[in-house]
């Protein structure tokens, strides 16, 4: 936070400044009146986060001819024209998609998101639009939070017949916005309806800038360190199979979107990873075949599965072993050196 000096003549300037000059008109954003969803009251959070429709007041109607004396129009209308500033997405033969590898069909949500999120991320975080970090973290919101409304409003099944969801679904809003609509046997006056849309809003709009929070300061930065881990690891093991950590991080999804990019090293995929934990010793953790499968790329040799501290340093002829986990998942050591001994005999095994 700062703030700005004036000059004295600039005061003057202001302190005299005529009194018949025309303020500053609002905008305006349209949405329609009634039942809400989440989708809309979203939509206008993330527009009031623009440059351009920070202050805005919000119409809600569906009245052709109030919509049309607004600025930009959300959710209503029958219409998607990006240049004519309409987002609407319930027209017949609507089948846009955010793209980039997402087939969900957009809601008002995803069309706003689209068009306006990476400004609203670069406001947020202080991030140059030009930024790559702003849209690595455009895509992750929309794979992490947006595409789940969209999927919601438009009906679409997060289990079809797939094995894997088609999306992610990490919060449940759509039902917490919906909930904030009048029971049936409460007021449906237009005043009431008005004033649950601003906290339907407002929570939809805190629940996104908490996620983007978490990915900007949390999410993202163990992503460069992960990098950097990998690059220096390949002192340790040329090969890229094993990857060293100096500090515990996230690292799972990032390792499999990085291998996905191809913004790893030319190497074989990592098959270990090695880092302390909270208590100064050292885990040795198998990489999985998935970022959330049980199944690992090469569990740990199953002859030292289930067994401890000196029993197993026997068995494996490595000091100072602390535990190798029942499934071979996962195992501890007490330095470092012996973390990665474990590492490259399971490698070799």
């Amino acid at each position: 936070m700062f703030r700005l000096q004036l000059s004295n003549s600039i005061r003057r300037a202001i302190m005299t400044e005529p009194t018949t000059k025309r303020t500053k008109v609002a905008k305006t954003i349209g949405t329609h009146n009634g039942t809400f969803h989440c989708d809309e009251a979203l939509a206008v959070f993330l527009l009031r986060q623009t440059d351009t429709y920070r202050d805005a007041d919000v119409k809600r109607t569906r009245a052709p001819e109030v919509l049309d004396t607004c600025d930009i129009v959300v959710d209503v209308g029958a219409v998607y024209d990006e240049t004519k500033a309409l987002f609407d997405h319930h027209q017949r033969g609507f089948d846009h998609v955010f793209g980039h590898g997402f087939g969900t069909k957009l809601s008002s949500a995803g069309l706003v998101y689209k068009h306006f999120g990476q400004e609203v991320i670069s406001n947020h975080t202080q991030l140059a639009r030009g930024d790559p970090k702003v849209s690595i973290l455009w895509l992750k919101l929309y794979k992490e939070f947006i595409e789940a409304l969209d999927a919601i409003d438009n009906g679409i099944s997060q289990y079809p017949t797939d094995v894997e969801p088609r999306y992610r679904n990490r919060t449940d809003l759509s039902s917490r916005v919906g909930a904030l609509n009048p029971a049936w046997n409460q007021s449906f006056d237009s005043k009431t309806l008005d004033d649950q849309f601003a906290k339907a809003s407002s929570l939809a709009g805190e629940e996104f800038l908490g996620k983007l929070n978490y990915y900007a300061n949390a999410w993202l930065p163990a992503r460069d360190l992960l990098i950097s881990s990998i690059q220096t690891s390949q002192t340790a093991e040329p090969s890229g199979k094993i990857i060293v950590f100096d500090q515990f991080l996230p690292w799972k999804e990032h390792l499999f979107e990085l291998e996905a990019e191809r913004k790893v090293p030319e190497v074989e995929k990592a098959i270990y990873v090695v880092y302390p934990d909270e208590t100064a010793k050292w885990r040795v953790q198998a990489v999985p075949v998935s970022p959330e499968s049980f199944e690992s790329r090469k569990a740990l040799p199953e002859p030292w599965r289930g067994l401890r501290d000196d029993e197993l340093s026997q068995k494996s002829g490595i000091p100072d072993c602390i535990f190798v986990h029942a499934s071979g998942f996962i195992g501890g050591n007490k330095t470092k050196e012996g973390a990665l001994q474990i590492a490259r005999a399971a490698l070799a095994w």
